[in-house]
């Protein structure tokens, strides 16, 4: 099996998007998921009703597209209409200005974006070399061999896209050293996968995400003494089971391999893993001996992604 190979460029806060310079705006009609652009505009509060009827009326007389002719009007922002798109081929997005979530969610907040788009091509070729085949599980790990590399940002994600895809999916943040998943989808921490492990809490534990449908999310829950001990006993694997028969994609962030011996438990359970590499900061040699230890446990490294920082 051929490595994964993808660089992910730097993400910047004031980073824009720019528009395709294809055509993407739809006439006012019923396609995807039953609604127009302007009934979708209208209902999440960017448009009025009033101003959708003068863009319709102005369409029919131009022949333009509702999109068009509402930029045209000063009705809608670019923004405005891709929003709709993406609402009506269910490809779920937030809108600029949205704080639901954190803003390193790129996929969430950026999908048309470069970085999203090796996103994307990571998710389809994970998909056809891990998750697809008659020998997949449904779960992956995410891991790489330091600290600061970039792991919970790709899990995250990687997860977002995974959703967007339709797959039901579940985004678990086994790092029970230093999560990060509860504040990237701003999400209560109290209980989680230490809580379930522990015997304290059951399946509630897992949050749905609203504003992504299909995507749910195992916070790590309270930081425990003993992380490796929880992630080795039985509960664990138990878990896997249980939850890899009620989502298409099971996608677990991992503390440091390097750092910590029980990222190696967590792969060995999930029976593939994703390594990530920072540019400028792990090295070759690094992510060879990661991938080499992952197959001594009987883990497949299903590939490497680079991201660049």
């Amino acid at each position: 099996m051929k490595p994964v190979s993808a660089s992910l460029p730097l993400i910047k806060r004031n980073q824009t998007t720019k528009p395709d310079e294809s055509p993407i705006y739809g006439k006012a009609r019923v396609t995807g998921n039953g609604s127009s652009i302007g009934a979708i505009l209208v209902d999440t509060g960017r448009l009025s009703a009033e101003n959708a009827d003068r863009i319709l009326r102005l369409q029919v007389e131009q022949g333009k597209r509702f999109g068009d002719t509402a930029i045209e009007l000063g009705l809608l922002t670019e923004d405005d209409v891709r929003f709709a798109l993406s609402r009506q081929f269910n490809n779920l997005y937030l809108p600029a200005g949205d704080n639901s979530l954190s803003y390193q969610l790129v996929a969430a907040y950026k999908p048309f974006s470069p970085i999203v788009e090796k996103l994307r091509a990571l998710r389809s070729q994970l998909m056809l070399r891990w998750f697809d085949t008659e020998a997949r599980l449904n779960s992956l790990a995410i891991m790489s061999p330091g600290i600061g590399e970039g792991r919970s940002f790709i899990a995250a994600n990687l997860a977002v896209v995974f959703s967007q895809l339709g797959k039901r999916t579940l985004l678990i943040d086994a790092n029970l050293r230093a999560p990060r998943q509860h504040e990237l989808f701003k999400l209560g921490n109290n209980a989680g996968l230490s809580s379930m492990l522990a015997g304290r809490i059951g399946i509630e534990a897992i949050a749905r995400v609203p504003s992504l449908l299909g995507l749910s999310v195992l916070p790590a829950g309270a930081v425990p003494p003993n992380p490796q001990e929880l992630l080795g006993r039985a509960g664990f694997p138990e878990l896997l089971q249980s939850v890899v028969r009620d989502f298409d994609v099971v996608i677990i962030d991992t503390p440091a391999a390097h750092e910590y011996a029980e990222a190696q438990i967590i792969a060995a359970r999930a029976s593939a893993a994703l390594i990530v590499a920072r540019k400028d900061r792990t090295s070759v040699a690094q992510t060879i001996e990661l991938a080499r230890s992952l197959q001594q446990t009987g883990t497949m490294p299903v590939g490497s992604v680079l991201n660049e920082f």
